[in-house]
């Protein structure tokens, strides 16, 4: 047990140890029992409510539940794939809201999986299955059209791994979505969005539609912040009207950028190759 903090905001006692990427470490909210938050060597990876999973703490993280919410009827179970584990949280969120839903969880690190499974359990009952594998590995051992999601959220240090970027990634992920399946994935970027626009221009090489949700601030480079991208084969498939009111009722306001606003946005950008990927960049020093 030792003292950790979350953004300077908290203090309290929490739970270390040393796994392959790093130093993780579970720290507790002082005022919300049964809510933990995980970093990784500092970073803030993931947030959990062990008594209610439906709680999202991270924006990005509501960013993506709200296409969870959107893209079946409620309650309905989705089969999905998450590249990139970190405390389990979506997967419990869509285990409490769509009952039944069988998931596949991939993340590199397995003494990470060991740690967050052994201090905070996974619910009983629910299909959630988790291993330790390369993400493009495992995308390329899975048969096609085995998911309706694919929900991409993989760092190490902080940034997307150059392998994870490119558009042979990215066909190899759309392969494995049944018809009307969707893609996400949880970018961060700062000033230019340099990063954020090749992985627009990559997207769009593969499916018919691609949307993107960021807060005004990241989208106008003032901040360096997170970008969540959804991509489906057919266009009209994501429910852009209730993300886009998703985005702008959260407490840090999100907007939705889709069709010609999105390719200004991107213009000029090239879609990213295996021979050209990059890792996103670090974030600043002082960020968190």
């Amino acid at each position: 047990m030792q003292d950790c903090g979350v953004g300077g905001r908290r203090r309290a006692t929490g739970i270390a140890q040393q796994v392959d990427g790093g130093v993780a470490e579970l720290c507790p909210d002082d005022g919300r029992p049964g809510r933990w938050t995980l970093l990784l060597d500092g970073y803030p990876q993931s947030a959990l409510d062990l008594g209610d999973p439906r709680q999202l703490d991270f924006e990005y993280m509501r960013r993506i539940a709200s296409v969870i919410d959107a893209m079946a009827p409620a309650g309905a179970p989705l089969s999905v794939l998450h590249l990139g584990g970190g405390a389990l949280t979506l997967p419990r969120y869509i285990a409490a809201t769509r009952p039944g839903s069988s998931q596949r969880v991939v993340e590199l690190d397995q003494a990470l999986i060991d740690f967050v499974r052994r201090e905070l359990p996974l619910p009983r009952g629910a299909d959630i299955r988790v291993r330790a594998v390369d993400a493009r590995a495992a995308v390329e051992g899975y048969g096609a059209a085995r998911f309706d999601l694919v929900i991409v959220d993989v760092f190490g240090g902080a940034r997307v791994p150059a392998h994870l970027t490119s558009l042979e990634f990215a066909g190899a992920t759309a392969r494995l979505l049944r018809p009307g399946g969707v893609h996400v994935a949880n970018l961060a970027d700062g000033a230019g969005l340099a990063f954020a626009r090749g992985q627009v221009a990559t997207l769009r090489r593969v499916y018919g539609e691609v949307v993107l949700l960021a807060e005004p601030s990241v989208l106008r480079g003032r901040r360096f912040g997170n970008v969540i991208l959804v991509a489906a084969a057919e266009p009209g498939r994501i429910p852009q009207a209730p993300l886009a009111r998703a985005g702008a009722g959260d407490a840090f306001p999100a907007r939705l950028v889709a069709g010609a606003d999105l390719t200004d946005l991107v213009a000029g950008a090239r879609a990213v190759t295996d021979t050209t990927a990059v890792s996103s960049p670090p974030p600043p020093a002082n960020l968190f």
